[in-house]
């Protein structure tokens, strides 16, 4: 079902790298909506759509 042994893998160290980098961009930007406020982002993904 698992293989332990994965991780330990030039491609499970990628894939580990690349989780935790999605989990650091995640609350990186949870962080920037908090700073910004809700209305802000709001205005900013309306912009970002329609380019």
């Amino acid at each position: 079902m698992f293989d332990q042994g994965f991780f330990s893998s030039k491609v499970g160290h990628a894939a580990l790298v690349s989780v935790m980098a999605m989990i650091a961009f995640t609350v990186f930007a949870q962080m920037q909506v908090d700073v910004a406020g809700g209305d802000m982002m709001l205005t900013v993904a309306t912009v970002g759509e329609l380019a």
